[in-house]
């Protein structure tokens, strides 16, 4: 870890890796109660990922989406 403010350094191994960052990253918001779902979130690049086809519109509604198993809080 590095300053205060709790960030740190995440070594990205693979591509599972890198999916699960991401995925942490878009529900983040729903996570902290600041919107219902992802795409509710318009600082996001969430609706980038529903344009390209990644994600369904309604990616975020299952609450076992993310179970933050893994990362650092």
């Amino acid at each position: 870890m590095c300053g205060n403010a709790g960030f740190g350094s995440i070594s990205i191994r693979d591509e599972n890796g890198l999916i699960r960052h991401i995925e942490y990253i878009h529900y983040n918001p729903v996570k902290h109660d600041l919107v219902d779902l992802p795409i509710s979130w318009k600082y996001s690049s969430f609706m980038d990922y529903v344009r390209k086809r990644l994600y369904p519109k309604n990616w975020g509604e299952n609450e076992n989406i993310w179970s933050g198993e893994g990362f650092i809080e």
